[in-house]
């Protein structure tokens, strides 16, 4: 994975739409607090390389959709920005 990419803002918010935009393809997309809630909008594309801190979907009941890489815990979290070459924090 070249970047990875956390996003805390909702779907509306218009640093959510300027990540996604910003995105490459060996990048992956880490999802959290607000921003978990675009695995229940099909309007939106998402990434092939996407995830999703359990915590936050847990905590706002999203079934979410079956085209994400999965959920992460807080340790998986840590793992995943080890291993990016960069972190950006939208």
């Amino acid at each position: 994975m070249h970047t990875l990419h956390i996003v805390s803002k909702p779907p509306g918010n218009t640093r959510f739409r300027e990540c996604l935009g910003m995105m490459g393809e060996q990048d992956a997309l880490l999802l959290t607090g607000n921003a978990v809630t675009a695995l229940a909008d099909s309007t939106i594309t998402l990434p092939a390389m996407v995830y999703a801190l359990q915590e936050d979907v847990r905590a706002r009941a999203i079934d979410p959709r079956q085209d994400i890489s999965g959920q992460v815990t807080f340790d998986d979290m840590v793992s995943l920005t080890i291993r990016a070459q960069r972190v950006i924090s939208w």
